[in-house]
């Protein structure tokens, strides 16, 4: 493997990705010839058949599934510092790799983030959906400089958390649902009406059946259960549904005025948000980057 070149990787990824050889040498600028030999190359090199030949072009073999993992993770690492090479040589502050969770995501970066950029167009901001654990995987790969997260009950080491914005649990309803305009919801009217569940092992399936179990009811449940957001406020939106959602996960659905939050009774506090970084050695952007994102709730919480 320590002989295999970045075009090696290329072929395979896109060989594999446009089953063609025509295709393959189109899209990277190369000549069929110079495919086919570079496959041949590292077929070779690893003393295995790498894609099975048919009329129609190639189909990856299993050896090729097992390596097309590590040939993606590498395209995708030179990719990243050539951009950051790149960025350096304009003059540019830096870049600062962000891995962010959902909550993360709608509920600060979302509404921050054209703000930062004004400020540090220099800073290049590579942002990633990711959860905590997620998060904790790219610090231990190296290959995180900031997380957006909810507080961890322990950090990695070396690594601190910032909180930022409190949170809370919201019931979410469409504006034409009958409970919108009430100004009062007591957990005897929730127990009438039919709910969308967050997946089992989420905190806010945890959080709803430990209320349902407190307020003694059995939810009537639409039977459809599913980790994309945007299929859960499609269904909520079309449908006089509710749901259990931090309100940081619904903050930009509500900035739209596509849905609405009923009034309950009681609040149902939940984790802040707030950042995951180094303790030491962190660099100018990212400080620039965590300053800034501080002060920006700071500002948003005075105006509140």
């Amino acid at each position: 493997m320590a002989k295999a070149r970045f075009r090696h990787f290329e072929v395979l990824v896109r060989l594999t990705e446009l089953g063609s050889v025509k295709r393959t040498a189109d899209s990277i600028g190369m000549t069929q010839p110079g495919v086919t030999q570079l496959l041949a190359d590292l077929e070779e090199l690893l003393e295995v058949k790498l894609f099975h030949r048919h009329a129609r072009g190639v189909m990856p073999t299993q050896a090729c599934q097992d390596l097309l993992p590590m040939a993606r993770q590498c395209l995708l690492g030179l990719s990243t510092s050539a951009e950051a090479i790149a960025d350096r040589s304009t003059l540019g502050q830096g870049v600062v790799r962000i891995k962010a969770s959902t909550a993360g995501i709608n509920g600060l970066l979302v509404e921050a983030l054209p703000a930062l950029n004004e400020k540090f167009p220099g800073i290049q901001l590579h942002i990633h959906e990711a959860e905590l654990n997620e998060q904790f995987a790219s610090i231990s790969n190296g290959d995180m400089e900031l997380g957006v997260c909810r507080q961890p009950a322990q950090c990695p080491a070396g690594w601190q958390f910032q909180a930022l914005m409190a949170d809370e649990f919201v019931v979410v309803c469409n504006t034409t649902h009958r409970l919108a305009t009430k100004s009062k919801v007591t957990w005897k009217d929730l127990s009438q009406e039919t709910w969308v569940l967050s997946p089992i092992g989420s905190a806010a399936r945890e959080k709803f059946e430990a209320l349902s179990e407190l307020h003694k009811f059995t939810p009537n449940t639409c039977h459809v259960i599913t980790r994309v957001s945007s299929m859960t406020w499609a269904m909520m939106q079309q449908r006089p549904l509710l749901t259990l959602v931090p309100a940081s996960v619904f903050q930009q659905l509500k900035n739209a005025k596509q849905l609405t939050t009923l009034q309950l009774k009681e609040k149902l506090p939940f984790d802040p948000l707030g950042l995951l970084l180094p303790e030491k050695d962190i660099s100018i952007a990212t400080q620039s980057v965590a300053s800034f994102l501080e002060n920006y709730c700071k500002q948003a919480l005075r105006k509140k």
